[in-house]
């Protein structure tokens, strides 16, 4: 049996989300939120996606880069359970795993070939992804319906989506900001909104109200955000970060 196997990385994630804090917990949660997949090396060639754009959504295999260094634990606190029952990490979707692999479905939006300096460049351009900007690509899949999604499978959680309870609200600040900012990003402001509906804050803090003002980064912007009720968020600023 082998001890060690190497795995190539074929491609790149260009994402809008810059921190892991605010990342929605599973794909597809927030649907306004786009990115992209660079492929790289020998798959950079049009003839390994011919045919990948017949199909609306992908899974994506990739590595937790950014949580890789931390190991791994036995037992796990997964947020749907409140973050305080422990549970195998085998049986639950954490960053901390044996192997730091995720897989991820997301939407194909297109298929890009542009070419520069004589050579192919292949991008896929998808939505409702939850990945970290940089997340390195192992492999990419077709989402084939009648075997993929399964009507009788049983999960002891998270059997169903969770419903937004949150109302977001604007302060005429982040208002004026936005505004600014409509034809460089058209839909951020449901993008926001669809991030802060989960509440992206530390599951044991759900379902309190606390005072501490929260910022995420998402492109080049930093957005701070409060509670301002158990059921309500108002957004304070939206700012552009420098580089």
């Amino acid at each position: 049996m082998l001890d060690n196997i190497t795995l190539n990385i074929i491609g790149t994630v260009l994402s809008p989300y810059k921190e892991k804090f605010a990342i929605p917990r599973q794909p597809g949660l927030v649907t306004s939120a786009k990115g992209s997949i660079r492929l790289l090396g020998e798959v950079n060639n049009i003839d390994v996606v011919r045919g990948l754009e017949s199909f609306s959504h992908i899974w994506v295999i990739f590595v937790f880069h950014a949580t890789q260094h931390q190991g791994w634990n036995p037992l796990v606190r997964p947020p749907r359970l409140g973050g305080n029952k422990k549970i195998g990490a085998l049986a639950t979707r954490s960053t901390f795993r044996p192997n730091p692999i995720g897989m991820s479905l997301v939407k194909l939006d297109s298929v890009e070939i542009s070419k520069q300096q004589n050579t192919n460049h292949v991008t896929l351009n998808i939505s409702g992804l939850d990945l970290l900007d940089g997340t390195p690509v192992l492999d990419i899949k077709p989402y084939i319906p009648y075997s993929d999604a399964n009507t009788d499978a049983i999960a002891s959680y998270a059997q169903h989506s969770p419903t937004p309870t949150i109302s977001v609200t604007f302060s005429e600040q982040a208002k004026l900001t936005l505004h600014s900012l409509e034809k460089t990003y058209p839909e951020l402001s449901i993008f926001i909104t669809q991030i802060l509906e989960q509440d992206p804050r530390p599951a044991y803090k759900q379902q309190s109200k606390d005072e501490k003002v929260y910022g995420m980064s998402l492109y080049n912007l930093n957005i701070k955000w409060r509670m301002t009720s158990l059921t309500a968020i108002n957004v304070i600023s939206v700012e552009i970060q420098n580089s």
